[in-house]
This record gives C-alpha cells, sequence and structure tokens, in this order.
C-alpha cells in the first residue's frame, strides 16, 4: 500500500503524465491528416483492449489469458447485429459491450473462486470453450467469419463511410472510455482494488468482500474489452476466430506489459508499438512472432516496469524525499 500511496502524491510525476495524455491528445487529433486513417483506428482500438485488460492486471492484480473472448465476442455480436438485423453502429456496439459483460459475468463468477495460476487457467479454459462454440455457432460463419459489415450512419446523420468521420468517433470512443478508467481508479473504489492487488488477506481482515470487488472488476474489464472488440468490427468491417483465439490474449498481455502494467499510458503506447511493427512486417517476408519475441525479451531484461513505467519510475527517484 505504500508504493502506490507514494505514487498517487508524487507530483513530478502527476505533471508527467499529464503531460504525455496531453500531448498525446493533441497527436491523436492531428494525426489523421497526415496518417492513414485506418491504421490509426487499429491502433486506437487495440490501445482500448490493453486499458481494459490493464484495468484488471495493473490495478487488480489479476491475470487473465482469455480476454480475446469478450473482445472477439463482441466483435461478433455487433457485427452479426448490423450486418444481419439492421442495427445501427451504436446499437451494435452497444449489444456487443452488453454481450461482453455478460460473458464477464459469466467467466468471472468461476475464475474469481481461484488465485495466481489458477486463476489464470480457468480464464483461458473458459475463453477456450467460447473459441469452439464460434466455430460451431451458425451465427458466426465459422471459419469465414463475419464479413461485409456496412459502416451505416451514426445516430441516423453522420456518414461512418467517410474515413474521417469514422476516426473521430472512434477517437471519441477511445477517450471517453479512457477517462472512464481513469475515474474508476482513482475513485475509492479503485483504492480498494489497489488494496486487494497490493495485499489480498489484508483487504479481507479490514471486512471487505474481496470476491465481490473482484468480480465488479472483472466485468467491467470485460465490458471494456468489448467496447474495444465491437469498435474494431465496425471500422474492419468483419469479425473472425483471430479475434477470439488465445493468441489475441497473449497479445493484449504483451502489449500492456510492453507498456507498463500500473499505468494510464503505458498500455496505449504498448499497444501502438505492437500494432506499428506487425503492420510494418506484414509485407516483409519477416515473421512478426520473431521480432516481438525479441522486443518483449529486451523490454523484460532492460526495462522491468514497461517503457513507460520505466520513464514514470525515473522521474519518482527524482523526488526529494518528503
Amino acid at each position: 500500500m505504500a508504493d502506490t500511496a507514494l505514487e498517487r502524491t508524487s507530483p513530478t510525476r502527476a505533471r508527467v503524465e499529464w503531460a504525455l495524455v496531453v500531448l498525446g491528445i493533441l497527436v491523436l487529433i492531428a494525426a489523421p491528416f497526415t496518417i492513414y486513417p485506418f491504421f490509426l483506428m487499429q491502433v486506437l482500438c487495440f490501445a482500448l483492449f490493453a486499458c481494459a485488460f490493464n484495468l484488471l492486471l495493473g490495478y487488480t492484480g489479476l491475470l487473465s489469458f482469455g480476454h480475446a473472448a469478450f473482445f472477439g465476442g463482441a466483435a461478433y455480436f455487433c457485427a452479426y447485429a448490423v450486418k444481419s438485423w439492421g442495427f445501427s453502429p451504436e446499437a451494435g456496439i452497444l449489444l456487443g459491450v452488453l454481450g461482453a459483460a455478460v460473458l464477464g459475468v459469466v467467466v468471472g463468477f468461476f475464475a474469481i473462486r481461484r488465485q495466481g495460476i489458477y486463476f489464470a487457467m480457468i480464464t483461458l479454459a473458459l475463453a477456450q470453450m467460447f473459441f469452439f462454440f464460434c466455430i460451431q455457432a451458425p451465427f458466426t460463419g465459422g471459419e469465414d467469419g463475419i464479413q461485409g459489415v456496412p459502416h451505416g450512419f451514426l445516430f441516423g446523420f453522420i456518414d461512418l463511410n467517410k474515413p474521417l468521420a469514422m476516426y473521430f468517433f472512434v477517437l471519441a470512443v477511445f477517450l471517453i472510455s479512457v477517462f472512464i478508467i481513469w475515474r474508476i481508479v482513482n475513485s475509492p473504489f479503485g483504492m480498494i482494488l489497489k488494496s486487494i492487488r497490493e495485499n489480498e488477506t489484508r483487504a479481507i481482515s479490514l471486512g471487505y468482500s474481496v470476491a465481490n470487488y473482484k468480480l465488479a472488476a472483472f466485468v467491467m474489464s470485460a465490458a471494456l474489452a468489448g467496447l474495444a472488440g465491437a469498435l474494431k468490427a465496425n471500422v474492419v468491417q468483419f469479425a473472425t476466430l483471430t479475434d477470439v483465439a488465445w493468441q489475441m490474449s497473449g497479445e493484449v498481455i504483451l502489449m500492456t506489459l510492453l507498456g507498463g502494467i500500473g499505468t494510464m499510458v503505458g498500455p496505449i503506447f504498448g499497444a501502438a508499438l505492437v500494432v506499428s511493427l506487425e503492420n510494418r512486417l506484414a509485407t516483409s517476408g519477416f515473421p512478426v512472432q520473431i521480432v516481438l519475441g525479441a522486443v518483449f525479451m529486451i523490454c523484460v531484461l532492460l526495462f522491468r516496469k514497461g517503457i513507460v513505467g520505466e520513464i514514470l519510475a525515473f522521474f519518482d527517484r527524482r523526488k526529494p524525499r518528503e
């Protein structure tokens, strides 16, 4: 608990974090006029996915290997509703978020009964069950997935077929979602989550219903991951088995660890780095996974707290002793 308190009362670190946030927002507003908007939207979707995962791992201390189920499940729900039922984009996204939240309740109900590696293995097992369900379910399209999802009109009058309109819609959802995560983390509820992460036994001795707090954090993380998946389905106009595969869960773990767990900016930076590498190497013929593995090894050896985490830790060390 002492480290958490110190982190929140460090003015230098707070100034650095806010400077990074303001700079990031300005860059994102100007970026689509110089960088391909489709690539930027992919980065934002995966950055939101990483932030949602970080809410569970970085601030609650729960490592899930099954978050792809929420991300990909919401993508399927949204894509099917928009294409087959004629839902508007916002209604399809809302359905995806609700579906991911329901999945989060089911998976979390069983997973929170265990700790550590057992928790992680339960989430992985249940996510794999959902993966095989998606292979067999008639509405998912099997290995072909759901393709040709229409962009449609947001609120009935904003044409999302225009790249800039779609980009600023995704950016607005991303910024609002990150703000919601920030409010959760810095609320009394978030303080309790951090106390569970630091010392679960002590939190229980203080009278907190740890299981309920874990389940609530799990469902919130699942819903936000579902929001990212539904957004991605609208952006790329398809949902496939890749979205629910275990590799997607491993990828979001990599993004979060590269940027820095327990930080607001770290997962965003990590997602941008991974998506950029994947896009750069996709046409090079060089194995993408080898490069990502090498980057991860370098990060583990040199940046134990992640790249952004190490930067913030540097400013913490420079803070005069109180």
